[in-house]
């Protein structure tokens, strides 16, 4: 019989998180099949559904089989179908869009994280499955003209080299160089990352039960609100389209779809995220203006993070993560 290996603290840690995403997912998307019109946009909300569910039926059987206790995610008591429309059909088409983005940066690092080949064969088939999700909402939302394209650059007549420390300095001591290809690439992703939390998070302060849930969604809505503002002037800096908001994409409903925690774990996911793009980008962005502002963003929302990781911890929503022995704590116990 072939040995099997038991799960690294890696492979455990990012079933897990799978685990959380996709019912939180399969939640979410139970609630837009519930009042979609769009039968294009359906069809892929209900390709999107079916990969969730089938997600948390393998990950599920992989945990019992190593007899680890599943986790509770996110269930029926989550979600209710039956309240009024609080996105339009175009919002459902960006979500799932940005979904796919997150599945693949999401996945591909958990396959290259993975070491049994079971573990491997389930990271591949989900890269898989999301570049279908990701490739089919992207069709959809060119052929409906809503899709946001980076804006286009002159072609060089011949390749050159760098000659000045122009290329780094960004402003800082005199005039900043255009923008490079990359840099405009990055502004314009986070800029429609961000658009769209602002949408989502401006729905969630209006249906939040908690009072002070609704505050955190407001304070949540002023900080991206803020974040697209600052992407969107520094290419018009540089004479280039910046990104619209969202927000007109929310409708006037007062009745909560998701439930408080739910909501938190959905913005806390964004966040994580964001921060994590953040550092793709200063990686990437020679100018060292830019470099500042990704890190003061950063560091912005990982200040408001931190906070709602609080208010989860409150009120008992933040699910236990996998972690390591508390060898201090077992010697001690009698």
């Amino acid at each position: 019989m072939e040995h099997q290996p038991e799960l690294t603290a890696s492979e455990i840690s990012n079933l897990w998180t799978s685990y959380q995403n996709d019912s939180m997912e399969i939640c979410g998307i139970k609630y837009f099949l519930a009042n979609i019109e769009d039968t294009d946009i359906r069809s892929v909300l209900e390709y999107a559904l079916a990969i969730s569910e089938q997600h948390v039926q393998r990950v599920t059987a992989i945990f019992q089989s190593e007899n680890y206790p599943v986790p509770v995610g996110f269930t029926e008591h989550d979600v209710n179908l039956n309240a009024p429309r609080l996105f339009s059909d175009r919002l459902y088409l960006d979500y799932i869009l940005n979904m796919g983005k997150f599945g693949l940066s999401s996945y591909s690092l958990a396959l290259s994280l993975s070491s049994r080949d079971d573990i491997i064969e389930y990271y591949s088939n989900c890269l898989s499955e999301t570049t279908k999700l990701h490739n089919w909402a992207k069709d959809i939302s060119k052929q409906k003209g809503v899709y946001v394209r980076a804006p286009q650059i002159p072609t060089p007549e011949q390749v050159d080299f760098v000659k000045d420390q122009r290329f780094l300095s960004g402003g800082l001591f005199g005039e900043p160089r255009p923008l490079l290809g990359v840099e405009i690439g990055s502004l314009v992703y986070n800029a429609k990352r961000n658009s769209l939390g602002q949408a989502l998070i401006t729905g969630f302060s209006q249906v939040a039960k908690d009072s002070s849930v609704r505050q955190y969604f407001e304070r949540g809505r002023e900080i991206s609100g803020k974040h697209v503002e600052i992407f969107n002037s520094l290419l018009h800096k540089n004479d280039l389209s910046g990104v619209n908001a969202l927000t007109d994409e929310v409708t006037d409903s007062t009745v909560a779809p998701f439930s408080d925690k739910l909501m938190m774990y959905h913005v806390s996911a964004l966040i994580a995220s964001g921060i994590g793009q953040y550092g793709i980008s200063m990686s990437t962005s020679p100018r060292r203006d830019l470099g500042v502002d990704y890190a003061r963003l950063m560091a912005e929302i990982a200040k408001y993070a931190n906070d709602g990781a609080k208010m989860m911890i409150q009120n008992g929503w933040m699910e236990q993560p996998p972690e390591a022995a508390d060898r201090q704590k077992l010697a001690k116990r009698k």
